[in-house]
């Protein structure tokens, strides 16, 4: 099952959770939140919010292409990502800008990202940690990284052989047009 990662969106959504948190955050819990938000809404509506690839490393679950960005101190100037988002400062991102828009997310996942942080937004980076590693999708990595496919998420959250097929389906269809899409570009 295949997504198309929506760097804007990513950005936006880190950004959203950066501002209920007065604009700075540990990076460990900004990118657990946004895995615990795209797997909420993957189980109710069959669709991650930002589309990245999924991962199980030595810290627990996390989305890789948000952690390379973080990792890199961000992609190349002038990309979605770091128009938004700071490098690190330690172990630490901020907001570039006070108001970045949430324009690429709708109501639904606004509404996830801010369950997610009113249900985790407290916790340590630790305790994230420990929460992710007893998700039933976390796969003991041995010191490197072990893909998580969202087939595996769905199966063990008890969805049926039917939905999960259901949701497969709407995902390549999705995948197909936005390769077109952006090969129209």
């Amino acid at each position: 099952m295949r997504f198309r990662f929506d760097e804007r969106k990513a950005a936006q959504a880190a950004a959203y959770l950066l501002s209920i948190h007065g604009g700075r955050l540990n990076y460990m819990v900004l990118v657990k939140l946004l895995y615990l938000a795209d797997r909420t809404a993957l189980l109710e509506c069959g669709q991650p919010i930002t589309g990245d690839r999924m991962v199980a490393m030595p810290h627990g679950t996390v989305l890789s292409m948000i952690l390379d960005r973080i990792n890199a101190g961000g992609p190349e100037p002038g990309s979605p990502w770091s128009e938004i988002i700071s490098p690190p400062d330690g172990y630490e991102i901020s907001l570039k800008n006070a108001s970045p828009g949430t324009d690429e997310l709708s109501r639904y996942e606004l509404a996830v990202l801010a369950r997610t942080n009113e249900t985790y937004g407290h916790l340590s980076w630790w305790a994230l940690r420990q929460l992710t590693h007893g998700l039933p999708e976390y796969r003991d990595p041995q010191g490197s990284s072990l893909p998580i496919a969202p087939e595996d998420i769905l199966r063990a959250e008890g969805k049926s052989a039917e939905e999960i097929e259901r949701v497969t389906h709407e995902a390549e269809e999705l995948w197909f047009f936005s390769t077109l899409e952006r090969e129209a570009s």
